[in-house]
């Protein structure tokens, strides 16, 4: 079983982690993948989209593959089904391998995958599932 992080493990990963790679980030204002990042990136963080189907979100320049992505990222926020995570989990350690720069996988609010998620721990990555990255920085941060 996965290791279930508390509050003082998602603050540090808040503070610490302010480039998102958004796999699966929409267009869409309306949708969370749309939403969320939007809201993170109004706090701050620096958000990159990536999505085969966009070449821009936002006005931000988008990636078809997490393996694309040029900027050093802190953390990859997944939003995509779980039937289709443990690819994005297998490409987010290959760049580990070959990068460096990432340390975290968070899987939005309804995605759950403990195949890919041992995956990423196994190689040193951080991992967070089920549990919607603005819900918790609104929580911590903002007392909402």
């Amino acid at each position: 079983m996965v290791q279930d992080l508390g509050d003082e493990m998602i603050r540090r990963i808040l503070e610490s982690c302010r480039v998102l790679a958004v796999v699966g980030m929409s267009r869409d204002a309306g949708k969370a993948a749309g939403r969320v990042p939007r809201y993170l990136a109004a706090r701050g963080f620096t958000v990159i989209p990536v999505n085969p189907n966009a070449e821009t979100i936002e006005g931000r320049q988008g990636y078809s593959r997490l393996s694309e992505v040029k900027e050093n990222i802190d953390a990859v926020v997944i939003f995509r089904p779980s039937g289709e995570v443990l690819p994005v989990v297998g490409e987010a350690v290959a760049r580990k391998k070959q990068r460096g720069d990432l340390r975290v996988v968070w899987m939005q609010e309804g995605i759950r995958d403990e195949t890919a998620a041992r995956l990423a721990e196994g190689q040193g990555l951080i991992v967070v599932q089920d549990r919607c990255m603005a819900k918790e920085y609104r929580r911590l941060y903002e007392g909402s």
